[in-house]
């Protein structure tokens, strides 16, 4: 089974492609093969991409990234913050 990060870097690879042919057909040049390198960088998120654990349930691991729960939602076990 394909997993949805796959199948999602396998439609923005195509949709890049088909996009850079549509430009080197329009401009009649390879020079947008460079310009299309940076498209990434203008989409790139800054800063860390690692949320921040502040509970942790000690039997099953839930980790969550929010202090808005008591308890687990796996098993109910009172969540503690996490050991660093």
């Amino acid at each position: 089974m394909v997993g949805s990060r796959t199948v999602t870097a396998v439609l923005g690879l195509v949709a890049s492609l088909l996009v850079t042919a549509a430009l080197w057909w329009y401009f009649d040049t390879l020079a947008v093969f460079v310009l299309v390198l940076l498209v990434p960088l203008l989409f790139r998120r800054f800063g860390d991409d690692e949320p921040d654990i502040v509970q942790e349930c000690p039997t099953c691991g839930f980790q969550g990234t929010s202090d808005a729960y008591d308890y687990c939602p796996r098993d109910r076990t009172p969540l503690e913050e996490p050991e660093e």
